[in-house]
């Protein structure tokens, strides 16, 4: 079972019956006698360029547990794309537990598995204390603890958790933060200088047109772009960031659904050109590892994803990595607007029995951000920019070997063209049900493809999502009317 299929089914009541024939066997897999089983990463990072400078790295920090902990600590994270963090991280928490006299275990898997992991685990009622994924994981709201002692103390100690962030964890309607979100990741444009500058865009494109008009001068030459319309996370963050730069969105401020509009119209039918002009039909069956590896191996002219696929082209393909360059959010008629790559959340389930050691852990994780952004090779953001105060320093003289070393320096101002999911609303639990669903890459996709007019595909789109903002509207989990 898809993980598509896994949310649609565990969202509607069932008898205990279907539920034990649907995910038995996933249960099972969620149980935590021993580690879990080796998956294939869906992003393959590969060596991911220099090493940088061991006298660099932060130097960690410890605080007391304001209670004295004991027992096992049950951990499950994503494989990250860049592999030096998960090599410290695994470290940093058994450190952790062996100070305060915790067991602690921790489990990656791929990304893309995590959210079928986490539904089998809360049928199971047993799995992992504390779980993270890489977006909004609001359509769990029901089967979480509330994370707002957390937040709150993260807020005492280090001062206003970023707005992005706090949108991304927490429904304003219930008043319950549904996750713990530490840090992100920005989504920028990633180009190949020696493609752009030839067709008249030496500083890769700035807007949406720009992209459409060079994108199809390379493409006229052999190199096609990459902007995935497929049932993945990239897919589901770049169409949003051009359905916002056009003025569209799939909810208002107030929570209330407005897809239909001439606006998302017109970022279909510039899709269907980007398409047309600039791409193949790749792109409607990728997986997220697909972008990176087109960039890489220099297949590809422009993608929009995090840095992760720079650092691996370091590694791997140094012509490449010195050939790329990255721009901000494109400009389209409304704004210049991009998702976040990655919204860390982190989820208590109500399952869990290590709940304390939870919550402290991830006070510790927090205190010692910069070392997951220094170990990330600046692919993590904190959501207390006084835990980094080196981050603009090592963006503009990048400790890993940028060349030009102030390659990165555009990150410095990524907050300011950054939204949550769910943008201009927060990202509720209907929102975290569309986003989990792909609405949005399926609506580009049929249009692209010719299946329908761009005009059906958002009425069809709309008509997928009331039904969900409904149903959660109905349970009190989702405002407006």
């Amino acid at each position: 079972m898809t993980d598509e299929s896994l949310s649609r089914f565990l969202s509607v009541p069932h008898s205990r019956r279907d539920l034990l024939r649907t995910t038995g066997a996933l249960a099972l897999g969620a149980s935590l006698a021993g580690p879990l089983a080796a998956c294939a990463k869906e992003e393959e990072s590969g060596p991911s360029g220099p090493a940088g400078n061991a006298t660099e790295a932060p130097k960690e920090t410890f605080t007391e547990p304001s209670k004295k902990l004991s027992g096992d600590l049950k951990i499950l994270l994503w494989s990250h794309f860049v592999p030096s963090h998960d090599a410290w991280f695994d470290k940093f928490a058994k450190d952790w537990g062996a100070k305060v006299g915790v067991n602690v275990t921790v489990d990656h898997i791929d990304q893309a598995q995590i959210p079928t992991r986490i539904a089998a685990e809360v049928q199971a009622g047993q799995g992992h204390d504390v779980i993270q994924y890489i977006a909004t994981l609001s359509q769990y709201e029901p089967s979480v603890l509330d994370m707002k002692d957390v937040v709150d103390e993260a807020n005492k100690r280090w001062g206003t958790q970023l707005e992005l962030c706090r949108k991304s964890s927490f429904n304003p309607t219930t008043k319950k933060f549904y996750a713990y979100a530490p840090g992100w990741v920005p989504d920028p444009g990633n180009y190949r200088k020696s493609l752009w500058e030839p067709v008249g865009f030496p500083n890769g494109p700035s807007t949406w047109d720009d992209l459409l008009k060079g994108g199809a001068e390379i493409k006229k030459k052999g190199v096609q772009m990459g902007l995935g319309m497929s049932q993945e996370i990239d897919s589901n963050m770049v169409g949003r960031a051009l359905l916002w730069s056009f003025g569209g969105s799939e909810q208002d401020a107030n929570e209330r659904v407005v897809l239909n509009s001439d606006a998302t119209v017109a970022a279909v039918e510039h899709m269907a050109k980007l398409f047309k002009e600039t791409m193949t039909n790749e792109v409607f069956s990728w997986n997220a590892a697909s972008n990176n590896q087109g960039l890489v191996a220099g297949k590809l002219s422009y993608i929009v994803n995090s840095i992760s696929a720079y650092r691996t082209a370091q590694g791997t393909n140094a012509p490449v990595a010195e050939d790329t360059l990255f721009v901000p959010a494109l400009k389209g008629p409304a704004s210049a607007t991009a998702a976040q790559h990655v919204m860390y959340n982190w989820i208590v389930p109500k399952h869990a029995k290590g709940v304390d050691a939870a919550k402290e852990f991830l006070l510790h994780y927090t205190a010692n951000f910069a070392s997951a952004t220094y170990h990330s090779k600046l692919y993590d953001f904190s959501a207390w920019s006084k835990l980094t105060p080196n981050l603009d320093k090592w963006l503009d003289n990048d400790p890993f070997g940028s060349k030009p070393a102030n390659k990165l320096a555009f990150l410095k101002d990524a907050v300011k063209w950054s939204v949550n999911m769910g943008h201009p609303g927060p990202a509720n639990t209907a929102i975290g049900e569309v986003l989990s669903t792909f609405v949005i890459p399926n609506m580009y996709a049929r249009a692209a493809r010719g299946e329908v007019s761009p005009k059906q595909a958002v009425m069809d789109a709309e008509a997928q999502i009331k039904p969900i903002f409904e149903k959660w509207r109905r349970q009190g989990l989702v405002g407006g009317a």
